[in-house]
């Protein structure tokens, strides 16, 4: 169960951090933005299911990825976090470069966690 679920939060996240290489991908049809509208509502939620389910299911590279993803999606939350939040600003300013190419690859982790 928690590796269906892994699977769904790589695949919405990864349409999520990689909506801008994948609408080129789509063409006219605009199809990954439609479906990026429809998840947008449910980011933190997305977010935290990342980091809480890359803990639970530990498999380093797979994990390490999701846990990235996951600061990507929540660095609008950060700011209500006082103790911690300089330290995730920074690591998510960081990362932010690297937001397409983490997209893609959760992307990839969550169809191949389908088969």
């Amino acid at each position: 169960m928690i590796g269906l679920l892994a699977t769904i939060a790589n695949i919405s996240g990864g349409i999520l951090l990689g909506l801008a290489t994948l609408d080129k991908w789509d063409g006219d049809s605009n199809f990954f933005n439609k479906i990026a509208g429809k998840l947008a509502p449910f980011q933190t939620i997305i977010g935290v299911a990342l980091i809480v389910l890359a803990i639970l299911k530990f498999s380093l590279l797979y994990s390490v990825i999701s846990i990235l993803g996951g600061i990507l999606l929540l660095t609008h939350v950060f700011g209500k976090v006082p103790a911690l939040e300089t330290s995730l600003r920074q690591l998510s300013a960081t990362l932010m470069p690297f937001k397409a190419v983490i997209g893609i690859a959760l992307l990839v982790i969550g169809v191949l966690g389908l088969f």
